[in-house]
């Protein structure tokens, strides 16, 4: 695990971007794992800038995003679907058919998810998967208690999540109950792992996540046990942590 600390938003969001730039190059056909949330806005930002005026190519990439609300259909503005699109996929030069987005309207669910599992088994796995945080710890909607060997599947999420996630909907009935999320076990079949946390509301799950025990109640800290994965963090959301760590990724090189 190499954990770095950038002093702000903008420059960690930069940093991160430099990586997925770097496996790009490295890699033309790279398997890209997705996000949402605020978290990696300013990373898709920086990637969209460099595909326009740096020719970063995304023409034969592959994406698989993490999850999705179940009942929202693609066009509705809270859907995950509609997110990607709005804010990365509509602007690079990717072609649509390799994009994944877990399908909410699916009507067998479950074997959606197993289809999924399949498709990206299919494609020789994720190179790279991005990831946010909860602040409960969760990763994807891998919820406090999630199992840390788990596939993609449907979950109910917590009042505490939808809660969290009210404030993008009109009326907290409107939330949604239950998401298909990539599992924890899935997540970590990924080749590598780009953990991303800014803010001092992320501190404590961060500080669980990377020096607390490897525990299904913290999901995130399961990253603990990958071979290679970069926690990519601003001061705020690093304030916690008792380590010494390193402000880039250029100081180390993984195998």
């Amino acid at each position: 695990m190499l954990v770095i600390i950038k002093k702000n938003y903008e420059e960690m969001s930069s940093e991160a971007a430099k990586i997925i730039a770097d496996r790009i190059r490295k890699k033309p056909n790279l398997v890209l794992g997705l996000a949402t949330g605020s978290t990696p806005l300013g990373l898709y930002k920086e990637l969209i800038r460099m595909n326009k005026e740096e020719g970063l190519d995304f023409s034969k990439i592959t994406t698989f995003n993490l999850d999705e609300y179940v009942g929202l259909p693609p066009s509705h503005d809270q859907s995950y679907h509609y997110f990607m699109y709005e804010n990365f996929l509509n602007h690079i030069n990717i072609d649509k058919r390799f994009t994944h987005i877990p399908q909410g309207m699916a009507k067998d669910i479950d074997m959606f998810c197993e289809w999924y599992e399949q498709r990206i088994k299919e494609i020789g796995g994720i190179d790279i998967q991005i990831l946010g945080i909860g602040a409960n710890g969760h990763i994807a909607f891998n919820e406090p208690g999630s199992s840390l060997g788990s596939r993609t599947r449907i979950k109910t999420l917590t009042e505490k999540t939808r809660k969290d996630n009210a404030r993008f909907f009109k009326k907290m009935n409107e939330v949604p109950r239950y998401a298909i999320t990539m599992g924890v076990g899935t997540v970590m079949d990924s080749k590598e792992i780009l953990l991303l946390a800014n803010g001092e509301s992320k501190a404590d799950a961060i500080r669980a996540a990377v020096e607390g025990p490897v525990t299904a109640m913290c999901p995130a800290s399961v990253v603990q046990m990958h071979r290679e994965v970069f926690v990519l963090l601003d001061k705020k959301a690093a304030s916690k942590l008792k380590g010494d760590y390193v402000d880039t990724w250029e100081a180390k090189i993984f195998s």
